[in-house]
């Protein structure tokens, strides 16, 4: 519920964006720091929030993550200018990182073999769950004209409860297994997400400035940087960020690069399918969320359902995922119009990207636990790149198709955006399950 509340706030928001402009008066930049300052700062700090688990311990984390999140959306709903906003959404990003890797990390630690699949698909449902109930959330509230502040304070006495059935059910762990921060490695790495995040967020509605290409590829160097102090770091006997024994972890790798891909097309369809829908279809928000409820209920049954299969079709279950997916996004591109055919593709697209639930239990099943952090941060890292990167490049080429010619066209230059990314995460697919024997744990 924390984490579904974490997702479910980026996309309630994204609604109330013009009401927002209308009542505080807020400038472009200042509107777009408003959506796009939660994501950058959550984006950065995963890895760290992970590591500060490893730390104080899981539960702690959670509960102080939670915490701070509940204090900021509480100050988001009251802030007096956008200025305010703006730093109070930033802040609820980093509640954010500091919440979410754990819930991960948590179910990786206490559950295993089946009922740890069943986990991860519930883990993986929350998060399509809050994506699809915020669009449609934050149009009933703004339908009875609630005013923008609902929809951040309508949360806040959800967390408070939250944070007291935490104190009672979350099991305690004493945390300290691993020691230090690695400024060195937090310092790099921080500074090469942010260089790659920021422009990626910002770019396309500033018009692709000079300043964000020069970024993204000052972001390349970091990372080089980062790989070395965390080399540097293991070499002198100390904590690296991000343990090179996690990557070496069978399935870490391939699932990474799926985990990159499959999101992407994921972050790509939600945003081109809110323009469309509520652009030359002119649905309302409430209605557009709703034409998405379809795709969330078909991700969740596959991601559930997954763990239940005889183990002898669960490798080839991923592969087959993107199969489907690919096929359904060009399908959703064709049948542009709406009505059932968009539904029924939409929920192709849905059932075909279930298999991610199998992609992240698959590539941290063999994780050591007392490394299961270090993975937790390295996979909703790459997750949320990989969404980024979806939105600004086909939300990118689906905005210049559309310019003189509707969305609807638009629609089918997207799809097949979308249908080769799919591709690319079934092809990689292919080293997760290959040589694969299925653990009867």
């Amino acid at each position: 519920m924390g984490q579904f509340l974490a997702i479910l706030n980026v996309n309630i928001v994204n609604v109330a964006t013009p009401t927002i402009e209308a009542d505080l008066h807020s400038s472009g930049a200042g509107l777009q720091m408003v959506v796009a300052g939660y994501t950058i700062v959550y984006a950065v700090l995963l890895i760290t929030g992970a590591r500060v688990g490893d730390l104080l311990g899981y539960r702690k984390a959670f509960l102080g993550g939670l915490a701070v999140f509940t204090a900021t959306t509480l100050a988001a709903g009251l802030a007096p200018s956008t200025g305010w906003l703006v730093a109070f959404r930033l802040l609820q990003g980093a509640g954010a990182a500091l919440m979410m890797p754990q819930v991960l990390t948590l179910i990786q630690r206490n559950y295993q073999g089946a009922a740890r699949g069943r986990a991860i698909g519930l883990w993986s449902l929350t998060i399509s769950g809050g994506i699809v109930v915020g669009q449609a959330l934050g149009g009933i509230l703004l339908g009875f004209g609630a005013g923008w502040r609902i929809v951040f304070l309508v949360v806040v006495p959800i967390s408070a409860i939250l944070l007291a059935a935490g104190l009672k059910v979350l099991p305690v762990d004493e945390g300290g297994g691993r020691t230090g921060l690695d400024p060195w490695g937090l310092v790099t790495l921080s500074a090469a997400v942010l260089l790659f995040v920021v422009p990626l967020v910002l770019g396309r509605d500033l018009g692709w400035p000079l300043w964000g290409w020069v970024s993204m590829g000052l972001s390349v160097a970091m990372f080089g940087a980062f790989v070395r102090v965390e080399r540097w770091v293991t070499a002198r006997g100390g904590r690296p960020l991000v343990d090179a024994r996690v990557l070496r972890a069978p399935g870490m790798r391939p699932g990474l690069v799926i985990l990159l891909f499959g999101p992407a097309t994921w972050g790509a369809f939600l945003f081109t399918s809110a323009l469309h829908l509520q652009g030359e279809l002119h649905l309302s928000p409430l209605a557009s969320g709703m034409m998405m409820v379809p795709c969330a209920l078909a991700f969740g049954l596959v991601g559930l359902l997954w763990p239940r299969l005889p183990i002898q079709l669960q490798r080839p279950l991923v592969p087959f995922g993107y199969v489907v997916a690919a096929p359904a996004y060009l399908g959703l591109g064709l049948a542009a119009g709406g009505g059932l055919a968009y539904a029924i593709m939409s929920a192709l697209i849905g059932a075909g990207l279930g298999v991610q639930v199998a992609v992240t239990n698959m590539a941290t099943e063999r994780v050591d636990g007392a490394y299961a952090a270090d993975a937790s941060g390295a996979l909703l890292t790459v997750m949320q790149l990989g969404q980024v990167i979806g939105v600004a490049t086909v939300g990118t080429l689906f905005i210049a198709l559309s310019q003189g010619h509707g969305t609807l066209s638009a629609s089918l230059g997207a799809a097949l955006a979308m249908a080769g990314l799919a591709v690319l995460a079934g092809l990689s697919s292919i080293f997760l399950v290959r040589g694969r024997v299925p653990s009867r744990a």
